[in-house]
């Protein structure tokens, strides 16, 4: 028996269930209350019915009757919302090693880091995430480890190789030139943009992400554009003909509005947005993904963990301007996912950003909708996650408190469900 079934197990015993309810084709799930992230409104006394994996019926306990056999779940005191939705994150990176400090290990050590990262983001709420950018197909592997059942983690929308041109920020900009190192995903002018997406397709991408700008953690300046509107352009429309989204960091304004003009799905970042970009995005109907928490980390542990002083300098340089503008954007409607960019701060820390976001503008309900009904909407996946809704997976998590009045509740997620799987469960009371 392999170390986290004997954990899940020992939590569903202490709890009073029985060990089957982890893996049991039936299973009913009441708390004292769930919220409807659609609505905004509480249900009181709820009963979920989960079958093979999915809801089939959600509905009040004592008007609800559950399947003969089902295992009861019970969690009295607690609040149920849909599992969690991060649409940035990298999990074969750690914030441990930055700098120069992961070339210490060999290339395959990053994907058993990522089957640790993976399980950090299970038990800290977030059911599902999109990975957009990793090296050796890493992501690609550990989405398949887990649909597999070898390992614990969230469902995985995997990228690998983030695009970018050459010398860019997707590209390898930390070595001289006799190293002769350039990364995979780079590619100059439409049609090898176009030839590219065909390729990370092949080999197992279900979605695209590319680099419009410079970065922080990269040589070159944080705003610059990388793309042409043509590259976008190309990109986009061979994605959408394989029913792809396209994923632009992008932090400096011109790099956004080319991002938006290219057809691109989410902006990840938009530190830098101005007013035009702002405009185009809320006409386009373009998603922000706004990573408002990390610079506190890396701020505060950024030079320990060997984060070199230019990225150091470039991350200062740009963290109040991107809450500025995260207010202006949620003020003028643009529509935010939840994109952290976890792998900057250690995984299972997704839900820090939530406060971040109340405090600079949103609605404790708008920040929850970012990681659950806009994510859905904007991964393509609204039938299957986001809600607590017949047919979605029963994928749930249940915290202590009232999320609309404090959403730090959400950073200590007491239950954890992943497709009618008990993953975490409460202490024994």
């Amino acid at each position: 028996m392999g170390r986290w079934t004997w954990m899940a197990g020992a939590a569903i015993a202490l709890m009073g269930f029985s060990a089957e309810a982890a893996t049991a084709a039936t299973v009913a799930v009441t708390a004292d209350r769930m919220l409807d992230v659609r609505t905004g409104r509480y249900v009181e006394k709820p009963m979920i019915i989960v079958t093979d994996g999915r809801i089939m019926a959600v509905g009040r306990q004592g008007e609800l009757k559950a399947p003969a056999g089902a295992i009861s779940v019970s969690l009295p005191g607690l609040t149920l919302l849909p599992g969690l939705i991060d649409t940035h994150v990298h999990l074969d990176s750690t914030a441990q090693y930055g700098g120069y400090g992961g070339l210490q290990f060999t290339d395959s050590f990053w994907a058993v880091v990522a089957t640790k990262n993976a399980e950090a983001t299970l038990l800290g709420g977030f059911t599902t995430v999109r990975n957009v950018g990793s090296d050796r197909y890493n992501d690609v592997a550990v989405k398949e480890a887990i649909d597999e059942g070898l390992v614990q983690g969230p469902r995985v929308v995997p990228s690998a190789y983030a695009m970018g041109a050459t010398g860019g920020h997707c590209d390898s900009t930390y070595l001289p030139p006799s190293a002769e190192s350039v990364s995979p995903g780079v590619a100059d002018g439409p049609e090898e943009n176009r030839k590219m997406v065909r390729k990370l397709k092949k080999y197992g991408a279900k979605v695209i992400k590319i680099c419009a700008t410079g970065g922080v953690f990269s040589n070159d300046a944080v705003g610059v554009q990388q793309m042409t509107v043509e590259e976008i352009r190309a990109v986009t429309d061979e994605a959408h003909m394989s029913e792809m989204k396209v994923a632009a960091h992008a932090h400096g304004p011109e790099g956004i509005r080319a991002a938006i003009a290219g057809g691109v799905d989410t902006i990840e970042h938009a530190s830098l947005v101005d007013d035009e970009g702002i405009r185009m995005a809320v006409k386009a109907g373009t998603y922000f993904g706004m990573d408002i928490y990390n610079s506190d980390y890396t701020q505060a542990e950024g030079a320990k963990n060997g984060v070199r002083e230019s990225e150091l300098k470039k991350d200062r340089d740009i963290a109040g301007a991107q809450r500025d503008n995260f207010c202006k954007a949620v003020k003028a409607g643009v529509k935010q996912v939840y994109s952290t960019d976890a792998g900057i701060y250690p995984h299972g820390d997704n839900a820090k950003q939530f406060a971040v976001m109340v405090k600079y503008c949103a609605s404790p309900l708008l920040a929850i909708q970012s990681a659950t009904l806009t994510a859905a909407e904007a991964l393509g996946q609204s039938k299957d996650v986001g809600e607590i809704k017949a047919g979605a997976y029963g994928d749930m998590i249940a915290v202590a408190g009232d999320p609309l009045s404090d959403v730090t509740v959400l950073e200590s997620v007491h239950f954890v469900m992943k497709g009618g799987q008990v993953i975490k469960a409460p202490p024994a009371r």
